[in-house]
């Protein structure tokens, strides 16, 4: 059960759950394949937004550092490891996000006209 406070690294997390409740997802079979990496510092946060659990930076480099990212769980959050990692990958996996989403997205973000536009 996860009460708060830093616990654990996403490598380990993934470790530590039932297998069989994820063997289904193809990002956790992907995430068990990869070697960590240990040059990021960026810290995986979870914590509740009023009835919503946030989970951030869990999209920052590549999924060698992500897995080497340790989990920092904000306040008083009762989770099991399931729970943990199911919200973390629905994150990761951008859950709702369709694939027209995701494209016009990246469109967007890699667009030159746009980005001068922001700057």
């Amino acid at each position: 059960m996860i009460e708060g406070g830093i616990r654990m690294t996403l490598r380990q997390l993934l470790q530590s759950v039932n297998p069989n409740c994820f063997q289904d997802n193809a990002l956790f079979r992907q995430l068990k394949e990869v070697k960590p990496e240990f040059g990021a510092n960026i810290r995986i946060k979870v914590q509740k937004n009023g009835d919503t659990l946030c989970v951030t930076n869990c999209h920052v480099g590549s999924l060698g550092d992500i897995v080497a990212s340790p989990i920092d769980v904000v306040g008083e959050l009762h989770l099991t490891d399931d729970e943990l990692l199911k919200a973390i990958l629905d994150e990761m996996s951008h859950e709702g996000f369709t694939d027209a989403d995701s494209d016009a997205f990246w469109d967007d973000m890699t667009d030159l006209q746009k980005a001068k536009i922001v700057r």
